[in-house]
Protein backbone atom coordinates (compact mmCIF):
# COMPACT_ATOMS: atom_id res chain seq x y z
CA UNK A 1 0.00 0.00 0.00
CA UNK A 2 2.83 2.21 0.52
CA UNK A 3 3.97 2.18 -2.93
CA UNK A 4 0.10 2.96 -4.31
CA UNK A 5 0.02 5.83 -2.14
CA UNK A 6 3.11 7.07 -3.55
CA UNK A 7 1.65 6.92 -6.95
CA UNK A 8 -1.65 8.27 -6.09
CA UNK A 9 0.91 11.40 -4.83
CA UNK A 10 2.99 11.44 -7.66
CA UNK A 11 -0.36 12.01 -9.63
CA UNK A 12 -1.92 14.30 -7.80
CA UNK A 13 1.02 16.66 -7.28
CA UNK A 14 1.12 16.72 -10.96
CA UNK A 15 -2.75 17.50 -11.31
CA UNK A 16 -2.32 20.20 -8.51
CA UNK A 17 0.41 21.72 -10.32
CA UNK A 18 -1.10 21.95 -13.79
CA UNK A 19 -4.28 22.86 -11.70
CA UNK A 20 -2.80 25.93 -9.97
CA UNK A 21 -0.96 26.72 -13.13
CA UNK A 22 -3.97 27.09 -15.16
CA UNK A 23 -5.70 29.29 -12.59
CA UNK A 24 -2.85 31.83 -12.21
CA UNK A 25 -1.96 32.25 -15.73
CA UNK A 26 -5.83 33.92 -16.20
CA UNK A 27 -5.77 35.31 -12.39
CA UNK A 28 -5.63 39.36 -12.37
CA UNK A 29 -5.39 41.62 -9.17
CA UNK A 30 -6.25 40.53 -5.51
CA UNK A 31 -7.40 36.73 -7.05
CA UNK A 32 -3.68 36.30 -8.67
CA UNK A 33 -2.36 37.67 -5.04
CA UNK A 34 -4.49 35.18 -3.06
CA UNK A 35 -3.03 32.13 -5.19
CA UNK A 36 0.69 33.05 -5.03
CA UNK A 37 0.29 33.33 -1.51
CA UNK A 38 -0.60 29.68 -2.00
CA UNK A 39 -3.68 27.81 0.18
CA UNK A 40 -4.45 27.25 3.93
CA UNK A 41 -3.71 23.95 5.25
CA UNK A 42 -7.16 23.77 5.92
CA UNK A 43 -7.63 24.57 2.23
CA UNK A 44 -4.88 21.59 0.81
CA UNK A 45 -6.62 19.17 3.08
CA UNK A 46 -9.93 19.65 1.35
CA UNK A 47 -8.28 19.98 -1.94
CA UNK A 48 -6.89 16.46 -1.38
CA UNK A 49 -10.08 14.84 -0.66
CA UNK A 50 -11.62 16.72 -3.76
CA UNK A 51 -9.11 14.61 -5.55
CA UNK A 52 -9.72 11.15 -3.72
CA UNK A 53 -13.64 11.89 -4.42
CA UNK A 54 -13.43 12.68 -8.72
CA UNK A 55 -9.69 12.17 -9.50
CA UNK A 56 -9.41 15.29 -11.14
CA UNK A 57 -10.04 19.40 -10.73
CA UNK A 58 -12.34 20.12 -13.95
CA UNK A 59 -14.37 23.08 -13.28
CA UNK A 60 -13.25 23.75 -9.58
CA UNK A 61 -11.92 27.11 -9.21
CA UNK A 62 -9.86 28.49 -5.99
CA UNK A 63 -10.18 31.75 -4.48
CA UNK A 64 -13.10 32.43 -6.99
CA UNK A 65 -14.25 36.27 -6.97
CA UNK A 66 -17.56 37.45 -7.18
CA UNK A 67 -19.98 40.42 -6.12
CA UNK A 68 -21.93 40.81 -4.06
CA UNK A 69 -25.45 43.08 -3.63
CA UNK A 70 -23.24 46.27 -2.65
CA UNK A 71 -21.28 45.63 -5.93
CA UNK A 72 -18.24 44.48 -3.12
CA UNK A 73 -16.03 41.97 -3.93
CA UNK A 74 -15.66 38.67 -1.97
CA UNK A 75 -13.92 35.48 -2.49
CA UNK A 76 -14.82 32.23 -1.58
CA UNK A 77 -12.66 29.21 -0.64
CA UNK A 78 -13.64 27.42 -3.89
CA UNK A 79 -16.43 27.20 -6.50
CA UNK A 80 -17.29 24.48 -8.65
CA UNK A 81 -19.57 25.58 -11.92
CA UNK A 82 -20.30 22.82 -14.39
CA UNK A 83 -23.53 21.79 -16.00
CA UNK A 84 -26.12 24.39 -14.51
CA UNK A 85 -24.37 24.13 -11.10
CA UNK A 86 -22.70 27.39 -8.92
CA UNK A 87 -21.21 25.06 -5.95
CA UNK A 88 -19.58 27.31 -3.51
CA UNK A 89 -17.21 25.19 -0.68
CA UNK A 90 -16.35 27.21 2.20
CA UNK A 91 -13.53 25.85 4.72
CA UNK A 92 -13.63 26.79 8.07
CA UNK A 93 -9.80 27.08 9.34
CA UNK A 94 -10.42 26.69 12.87
CA UNK A 95 -12.28 23.50 12.96
CA UNK A 96 -15.64 23.07 14.53
CA UNK A 97 -15.06 25.30 17.12
CA UNK A 98 -15.58 29.68 16.03
CA UNK A 99 -12.95 31.78 17.18
CA UNK A 100 -13.34 33.32 20.38
CA UNK A 101 -12.07 36.63 18.98
CA UNK A 102 -14.90 36.68 16.46
CA UNK A 103 -16.48 40.12 16.34
CA UNK A 104 -20.54 40.52 16.17
CA UNK A 105 -19.93 42.65 13.01
CA UNK A 106 -18.06 39.71 11.47
CA UNK A 107 -20.26 36.91 12.26
CA UNK A 108 -23.35 39.14 10.83
CA UNK A 109 -20.81 39.52 7.75
CA UNK A 110 -20.59 35.92 7.86
CA UNK A 111 -24.36 35.42 7.71
CA UNK A 112 -24.60 38.27 5.09
CA UNK A 113 -22.44 36.81 2.86
CA UNK A 114 -24.13 33.09 3.08
CA UNK A 115 -27.18 34.42 2.36
CA UNK A 116 -25.93 36.89 -0.71
CA UNK A 117 -24.93 33.49 -2.17
CA UNK A 118 -28.08 31.77 -1.55
CA UNK A 119 -30.15 34.49 -2.95
CA UNK A 120 -27.78 34.74 -6.18
CA UNK A 121 -28.59 30.96 -6.71
CA UNK A 122 -25.64 29.41 -5.16
CA UNK A 123 -25.71 26.58 -3.73
CA UNK A 124 -23.38 26.34 -0.40
CA UNK A 125 -21.27 23.46 1.51
CA UNK A 126 -18.56 24.53 4.23
CA UNK A 127 -16.66 21.89 5.57
CA UNK A 128 -14.45 22.36 9.09
CA UNK A 129 -10.85 21.85 9.55
CA UNK A 130 -11.94 18.45 12.04
CA UNK A 131 -13.93 17.04 9.21
CA UNK A 132 -11.45 17.25 6.81
CA UNK A 133 -8.69 15.61 9.39
CA UNK A 134 -10.78 13.05 11.51
CA UNK A 135 -13.59 12.00 8.60
CA UNK A 136 -11.95 12.81 4.96
CA UNK A 137 -14.10 9.15 3.75
CA UNK A 138 -17.42 11.16 4.87
CA UNK A 139 -16.44 14.21 3.48
CA UNK A 140 -15.63 13.00 -0.30
CA UNK A 141 -19.05 11.09 0.31
CA UNK A 142 -21.11 14.13 0.53
CA UNK A 143 -19.34 15.87 -2.14
CA UNK A 144 -20.29 12.72 -4.51
CA UNK A 145 -23.70 12.65 -3.33
CA UNK A 146 -24.26 16.64 -3.85
CA UNK A 147 -22.59 16.66 -6.83
CA UNK A 148 -24.48 13.41 -8.45
CA UNK A 149 -28.08 14.40 -7.06
CA UNK A 150 -27.73 18.01 -8.75
CA UNK A 151 -26.82 16.47 -12.01
CA UNK A 152 -23.20 17.78 -12.06
CA UNK A 153 -21.08 14.80 -12.22
CA UNK A 154 -22.57 12.24 -14.65
CA UNK A 155 -19.65 10.94 -16.08
CA UNK A 156 -21.43 8.18 -18.81
CA UNK A 157 -18.03 6.00 -18.74
CA UNK A 158 -18.67 5.18 -14.84
CA UNK A 159 -21.37 3.36 -13.50
CA UNK A 160 -24.46 4.43 -12.07
CA UNK A 161 -23.92 2.43 -8.06
CA UNK A 162 -22.24 4.74 -5.29
CA UNK A 163 -19.71 2.48 -4.59
CA UNK A 164 -19.29 1.13 -7.80
CA UNK A 165 -18.00 4.90 -8.95
CA UNK A 166 -15.84 4.89 -5.55
CA UNK A 167 -14.12 2.16 -6.82
CA UNK A 168 -13.73 2.53 -10.26
CA UNK A 169 -12.38 6.41 -9.57
CA UNK A 170 -9.63 5.06 -6.64
CA UNK A 171 -8.39 2.71 -9.31
CA UNK A 172 -8.13 5.40 -12.06
CA UNK A 173 -6.36 7.31 -10.09
CA UNK A 174 -3.45 5.00 -8.76
CA UNK A 175 -1.15 2.82 -10.87
CA UNK A 176 -0.80 -0.30 -8.59
CA UNK A 177 -3.16 -2.56 -8.70
CA UNK A 178 -5.23 -3.01 -5.91
CA UNK A 179 -6.71 -5.97 -3.32
CA UNK A 180 -10.36 -6.23 -2.25
CA UNK A 181 -9.24 -5.76 1.30
CA UNK A 182 -7.01 -2.33 0.45
CA UNK A 183 -9.98 -1.09 -1.35
CA UNK A 184 -12.11 -2.04 1.31
CA UNK A 185 -9.76 -0.15 3.62
CA UNK A 186 -9.38 2.81 1.88
CA UNK A 187 -12.70 3.50 0.83
CA UNK A 188 -14.30 2.50 4.37
CA UNK A 189 -16.80 -0.41 3.37
CA UNK A 190 -16.54 -4.26 4.15
CA UNK A 191 -14.44 -6.64 2.44
CA UNK A 192 -17.54 -8.82 1.52
CA UNK A 193 -19.41 -5.53 0.06
CA UNK A 194 -16.31 -4.98 -1.86
CA UNK A 195 -15.96 -8.10 -3.52
CA UNK A 196 -19.15 -8.40 -4.51
CA UNK A 197 -19.40 -4.81 -6.23
CA UNK A 198 -15.85 -5.87 -8.20
CA UNK A 199 -17.64 -9.45 -9.02
CA UNK A 200 -20.24 -6.79 -10.81
CA UNK A 201 -17.48 -4.55 -12.05
CA UNK A 202 -14.99 -7.53 -13.60
CA UNK A 203 -18.62 -8.57 -15.57
CA UNK A 204 -19.25 -5.38 -16.95
CA UNK A 205 -15.25 -5.01 -18.00
CA UNK A 206 -14.77 -1.52 -15.46
CA UNK A 207 -12.09 -3.87 -13.83
CA UNK A 208 -9.33 -6.37 -14.97
CA UNK A 209 -8.38 -8.84 -12.95
CA UNK A 210 -5.48 -11.58 -12.31
CA UNK A 211 -7.17 -14.69 -11.50
CA UNK A 212 -11.38 -14.23 -11.10
CA UNK A 213 -11.63 -17.31 -9.96
CA UNK A 214 -9.90 -16.34 -6.51
CA UNK A 215 -11.25 -12.62 -5.96
CA UNK A 216 -10.38 -12.50 -2.66
CA UNK A 217 -6.66 -13.06 -3.47
CA UNK A 218 -6.54 -11.17 -6.64
CA UNK A 219 -5.62 -7.64 -7.17
CA UNK A 220 -7.54 -5.08 -9.36
CA UNK A 221 -7.08 -2.41 -11.86
CA UNK A 222 -8.90 -0.07 -14.16
CA UNK A 223 -9.68 -1.65 -17.19
CA UNK A 224 -8.86 1.31 -19.44
CA UNK A 225 -9.86 -0.91 -23.02
CA UNK A 226 -13.33 -1.83 -21.59
CA UNK A 227 -13.80 1.86 -20.82
CA UNK A 228 -13.17 2.55 -24.77
CA UNK A 229 -15.64 -0.45 -25.71
CA UNK A 230 -18.61 1.14 -23.37
CA UNK A 231 -18.08 4.61 -25.23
Amino acid sequence: MVAAAANTGTAFDHAYQRWMQEHLRTAKGERRRKLLEGLSFAENLFVRQWWEAFGNFDHLHPQYEIRDFKDGVRFIDFAYIHAGVRLCIEIDPFGTHAPRNLSRWDYDDGLDRHNDLVLDEWRVLRFSLDQLKEKPRKCQQKLQQCLGKWGAVRDPSLPQHPIDQAIVNLLRTTDNALSPSDIARILGWSNSTIARRLRQLLSLQYVTAGNEEQIRKTKYRFNHSGNKNRK
